[in-house]
């Protein structure tokens, strides 16, 4: 018994920045100078991104024109949790119910009557009743459908999720999982000029991501098969990579030494999830990475020796999107599964996902087709039909 990866969706905010547009947003708030502002530019500019979208608007304007941030020099007083909640209350749903739709109008067998599960991931925020019952209202889900949060997990609670929807799945094979992933990370900015929330000011956007999840495939086109999953954790980590409520919004704390930790644990990981498979790391072409930042992808290519190409769909949503958290590598998948032909059938394709802990989850996926294209069915029909051994 497999379950299938079916669809993707997608969606964004409507306030797109360029990266070096948002630097001199944080110059500015951090009240740097001339040499402080030189040195973050720098940064941005090696971030491997772009663009960053944003439900606030004030990280592309001028002081005194902020809608969010108080308009004075030094933005105090400077924004609680409370407030923060309540803008992440405020644009969720609808970003999520964008990213749901986008998703079920790929798949036309799935209404969202027949929807039996729904899984939401967030570590961006929380609230009760939450995201879950807003969206069963919103998008028109049964009221006994099954509800399931995933909270607070950080970029890898994307596939603590699909293991659910696997397990679920596995478990009911008639079950059809909605998963959303939906992440705010923007409001989270911290007026520091510590290292730690340097980097992370410099790496986070705002996205979601729904993915349909049941026990067939897709009548036509590709899907994934859940192939198989692990998970490691580099306890050394733990200080490394974190994700605390304080009194002005969540902060992260997430240290130079991560990119080093991955490519010495990625190895390990990579063979404990191929150990009891028939497959090699030679026998894979496709992946679908997070990117937690340009260096934690470089430190995995040497590691695995890869190449910028295996993982350009990483590097892709870097460059157009940032770290959208748990909502990331769902958005790499995407981009994988827009290339895909009838041909990938059987390829496997590999995953990671990185977070607090510090953990690292491996994910096998198997590209499956549903329909065949008509005129490849017409062959392989007129093929049987030459070789048919007929009675004597």
């Amino acid at each position: 018994m497999s379950s299938y990866l079916c669809a993707i969706g997608t969606a964004n905010p409507p306030h797109r920045i360029p990266q070096l547009q948002i630097a001199d947003f944080m110059a500015r708030a951090l009240q740097l100078d001339e040499g402080g502002t030189r040195k973050l530019r720098a940064l941005y500019r090696v971030s491997g991104i772009g663009q960053r979208y944003t439900v606030l608007p004030d990280y592309g304007r001028a002081n005194g024109s902020f809608e969010f941030f108080p308009n004075t020099a030094n933005l105090e007083p400077f924004p609680s949790v409370g407030q923060r909640m309540a803008e992440y209350r405020r644009h969720a749903l609808p970003l999520s119910v964008r990213a749901a739709q986008d998703c079920l109008r790929q798949v036309p067998e799935a209404t969202t009557a027949s929807i039996t599960h729904l899984i939401t991931v967030s570590c961006t925020g929380m609230y009760a009743p939450g995201l879950d019952i807003e969206l069963v209202a919103a998008l028109g889900l049964p009221g006994h459908v099954q509800r399931t949060c995933v909270n607070f997990m950080g970029c890898y609670a994307a596939v603590n999720a699909l293991k659910l929807a696997d397990a679920f799945c596995r478990a009911t094979p008639e079950a059809r999982v909605l998963v959303v992933c939906t992440e705010l990370c923007t409001l989270h900015f911290q007026k520091s000029t510590e290292e730690d929330h340097l980097v992370s000011n410099a790496l986070f956007g705002d996205g979601s991501a729904a993915v349909l999840v049941q026990g067939r495939p897709r009548a036509a086109g590709p899907s994934l098969a859940l192939t198989a999953f692990h998970c490691g954790l580099e306890p050394d980590g733990q200080t490394d990579m974190a994700w605390h409520i304080n009194n002005f919004g969540f902060e992260m704390t997430l240290s130079s030494y991560v990119p080093r930790m991955i490519q010495q644990g990625i190895g390990q990981l990579t063979a404990r999830l191929l150990a009891d498979l028939p497959v090699q790391l030679s026998d894979i072409r496709a992946f679908a990475i997070h990117p937690g930042g340009r260096k934690i992808l470089e430190s995995i290519e040497q590691a695995l020796g890869l190449t910028t190409h295996d993982n350009r769909f990483a590097y892709q949503v870097l460059r157009d999107y940032g770290n959208m958290s748990s909502a990331t590598v769902l958005f790499v998948m995407q981009e994988l599964l827009r290339t895909l032909t009838p041909a990938d059938a059987g390829a496997p394709v590999l995953s990671f996902a990185f977070g607090p802990g510090l953990t690292l989850e491996a994910m096998l996926l198997t590209v499956a087709w549903g329909a065949e294209p008509p005129a490849r069915k017409r062959a392989l029909e007129h093929q049987a039909q030459a070789t048919e051994v007929l009675p004597a």
